[in-house]
């Protein structure tokens, strides 16, 4: 079974640069499309980025465009998201999350639509807690 685990969250100021890494067990259809969520209690969660390996096509929320950067290094199983400019309102428990996203493959989605609420992610990891002070 596919696991995720994140590291590198932290504190920081506003301004500031943090690069999150998820680490996942091994690289299977499973994990054709990876992505990274964030959560504040009491709201929505909220898809930041999303890439699907098959067309390396990506998806950005417009609140961190131009500031944040998805990647894949396949060969280390790792995806990683480079964050840059931070604010307070990206504050957050930042999650990352994988899926075979066969109805993308299938061009029935695209990696947008799975990261905005039409379909969901499989797999999930814990969380790293990102906290950004102004």
């Amino acid at each position: 079974r596919l696991r995720l685990v994140e590291s590198g969250g932290g504190s920081v100021q506003a301004g500031g640069s943090l690069r999150l890494s998820c680490e996942a067990s091994d690289y299977t259809d499973s994990s054709a499309c990876m992505g990274w969520f964030r959560q504040v209690p009491g709201q929505e969660r909220e898809g930041v980025t999303a890439m699907y390996t098959g067309t390396e096509s990506t998806y950005y929320a417009d609140s961190v465009k131009g500031r944040f950067t998805i990647s894949r290094d396949i060969a280390k199983n790792k995806m990683y998201l480079q964050m840059n400019s931070l604010k307070s309102e990206d504050t957050a428990l930042y999650y990352c999350a994988a899926d075979p996203c066969t109805l993308v493959r299938q061009g029935v989605l695209t990696i947008a639509d799975i990261s905005t609420g039409e379909g969901d992610f499989a797999t999930w990891g814990q969380g790293t807690q990102v906290t950004v002070s102004s």
